[in-house]
């Protein structure tokens, strides 16, 4: 395995020319081992590419499980006849890297050759195995969203070093992993070729309208080109030629402005205090007051080839700067492509963009410019569950110079200041987002918004209709349609809320909410299978997890909708102080793999090395074969028994 910081240089290829791999004249050679995403002509999975096949409601899908009760052990619990097994934790080697030292005591060069910490989304991508896409193989990309420092390094935050950031960026990121089932087991490959570390400080070019723009530019990077890093990767997206989508949201914690934040800086929530990683003490350009350019260049959509290892990924400026929860990717009517992307803060907003030229199955060089030439949209919800999106174009819209938007460029680096001009809905924390496989409805989880309603914010509207939102709720909309279906690309669409959040035991009627089934609150992920059975993941803070308002509901889980008739069933509770979140399965539908983030993150969300063990001691709690240390981040294999599709 090599980070793309030290592959750059190499002339060797593990992987074959992918364009070439894409021409009629050459798949007949690919017998058995190269990637989905060199054989464009094979049908995709129903989940990889969801365009509509009807308009209306979705169809009624079976749910074939006994539901599951809330739960504050320390372990992943899963239905009677399913079994949950460990795949690949914080510090695992990549490929053929150093081991995992339990007292957090590899070195920064050592991380960068070991999964990083704090799993986040994630996306399996199968492998063509006799002109088929394989279930028992493929690659996958993970995200890594933050760190525990408490936990990351042997003493924690004392003694801090260059040395400590150094560890920190390695440990942010993305892991692109092979994976094999042998032996009825699932199990990373080492060594792979495939493998690598993308981390804090890999080189990535940058592509669309802000490319090159002033805004771009640092004493780093003259030319506003070539940006070194991607951090705090949550929620993400693929697409239908084969490539990954990591979104960066919370960058603006690991910039510290000068104690006066500008306008722009502090619309991003940048400011002299920073959320305490402490990187500007020793990286020079996460100080934005001597760098004020810097911050810029974070918050965007990242592409990745996991089949090529020596293509650098690209940040994609056409999607907007935002707090990036996911980029979701589907069809439109006609081949446009159509990214969905929500800005994961309270009363910020949702996105859309549409590609300009048309989705060309099998030719990835006319696929190459789908993502940078485009429009991207905002969304407004109005009061009578009708909709609208409104471009975000210079020139339009009141976009123009007059209002501080020079060009395109700064309309795409102030994506926020671009909708608030608009009067885009301010919503309740809009985090991931899931388009249905056969119906077209588009979904999206509301996280929560104890502000809602408080002085001095937006009041409610009909989309965000509680006040003090502390359980959050699921709204759906449906495109406009267009040849008989549900057509992504419309401008108009109505909507409706799926769900309200709640606890049914509340003794404040406000805060029991309507799910019919089994109560949760804080969605976050979302995630249809093939069926169309819509997976919820939750995350409770663990500030209030297990207490007050979230008192019954126990730990953090995942739960099935059908969507058709509102029936919600819970399906996996989570270990002490974890997230539920990431999800993906193979083509077959029967192997599910799931991710569980900062198992045994206190309140404060940064642990004593001393007392590192105090809240879990995940994953060695439930499989004691795993080091005794601390708490890792991990990635979870879920099957059924007797073979089936999971969930079915």
């Amino acid at each position: 395995m090599k980070d793309f910081d030290d592959a750059c240089c190499s002339n060797a290829s593990p992987n074959p020319h992918l364009l070439d791999l894409t021409s009629p004249a050459r798949r007949q050679m690919l017998a058995g081992g190269l990637g989905a995403a060199a054989l464009a002509g094979l049908p995709l999975p129903a989940a990889a590419v969801s365009a509509a096949s009807g308009a209306g409601r979705a169809a009624k899908v079976p749910i074939g499980f006994d539901p599951i009760s809330v739960s504050q052990l320390d372990q992943v619990r899963v239905p009677a006849g399913y079994r949950a097994e460990l795949l690949y934790a914080w510090g695992d080697p990549v490929s053929d890297g150093p081991a995992y030292r339990a007292d957090g005591g590899n070195s920064a060069a050592e991380q960068r050759l070991q999964s990083g910490s704090h799993h986040d989304g994630m996306h399996f991508f199968p492998f063509v195995e006799g002109r088929k896409l394989s279930s028992t193989h493929g690659l996958m990309c993970i995200n890594h969203e933050y760190t525990d420092d408490g936990l990351l390094h042997t003493g924690g935050m004392a003694d801090w070093s260059a040395e400590k950031v150094a560890k920190s960026q390695a440990a942010h990121g993305v892991s692109v992993i092979e994976v094999k089932e042998e032996g009825g087991r699932w199990q990373v490959v080492r060594p792979s070729a495939y493998a690598r570390r993308i981390t804090a400080q890999s080189a990535i070019t940058v592509s669309g309208p802000a490319a090159g723009s002033a805004g771009l530019k640092t004493a780093q990077d003259p030319h506003g080109r070539l940006i070194f890093g991607t951090f705090n990767n949550c929620a993400m997206g693929h697409t239908p030629w084969g490539t990954y989508l990591t979104c960066e949201e919370n960058f603006n914690g690991y910039f510290k402005a000068g104690k006066s934040a500008t306008p722009d800086e502090k619309r991003y929530g940048i400011n002299d205090k920073t959320a305490g990683y402490r990187w500007h003490e020793f990286d020079e350009r996460f100080d934005a007051a001597k760098h004020p350019n810097e911050p810029h260049r974070f918050g965007w959509v990242v592409e990745i080839d996991p089949w090529n290892p020596m293509q650098p990924p690209v940040k994609r400026t056409a999607l907007g700067r935002i707090k990036h929860e996911g980029a979701t990717v589907t069809l439109a009517a006609d081949g446009r492509v159509v990214v969905y992307m929500g800005d994961d803060e309270r009363f910020e907003y949702i996105y859309k963009y549409v590609s300009k030229g048309i989705y060309q199955p099998g030719d990835r060089a006319a696929n190459a410019s789908l993502l940078d030439e485009g429009t991207l949209y905002v969304a407004k919800f109005g009061e009578e569950g009708k909709g609208r999106w409104v471009a975000l174009e210079h020139g339009k819209n009141g976009l123009t110079a007059e209002n501080g938007f020079a060009d395109q460029a700064q309309v795409l680096i102030r994506t926020r200041q671009a909708a608030d001009q608009v009067g885009a809905t301010k919503m309740d924390r809009p985090e991931w987002i899931a388009v249905h496989p056969k119906s077209g409805e588009v979904y999206v989880s509301l996280t929560n918004n104890v502000k809602r309603g408080t002085s001095e914010v937006p009041g409610l509207n009909a989309a965000n209709p509680r006040a003090d939102n502390v359980f959050g709720h699921i709204v759906r909309w449906r495109e406009a349609p267009a040849k008989g279906r549900h057509d992504a690309g419309s401008l108009d669409f109505e909507w409706d809320i799926f769900l309200l959040a709640g606890d049914p035991q509340h003794p404040e009627a406000s805060r029991r909410g309507n799910i019919k089934g089994d109560a949760f609150g804080s969605p976050d992920g979302l995630w249809f299978d093939a069926a169309g059975r819509l997976w919820i993941q939750t995350d409770v803070s663990t500030s209030v997890l297990n207490q007050g308002d979230y008192a019954r509901l126990g730990n953090n889980q995942m739960l099935v909708a059908d969507v058709a008739t509102g029936q919600v069933k819970r399906f996996l509770t989570g270990p002490k102080g974890c997230e539920i979140t990431g999800i993906t399965s193979t083509p077959d539908g029967r192997t599910l793999f799931v991710n569980i983030q900062h198992p045994g993150e206190p309140a404060s969300e940064r642990s004593e090395p001393a007392k590192a063990t105090a809240i879990s001691h995940w994953p060695h709690s439930q499989f004691p074969e795993t080091p005794a240390g601390r708490p890792r981040s991990g990635t979870v294999v879920i099957r059924r028994e007797d073979g089936g599709v999971v969930g079915g």
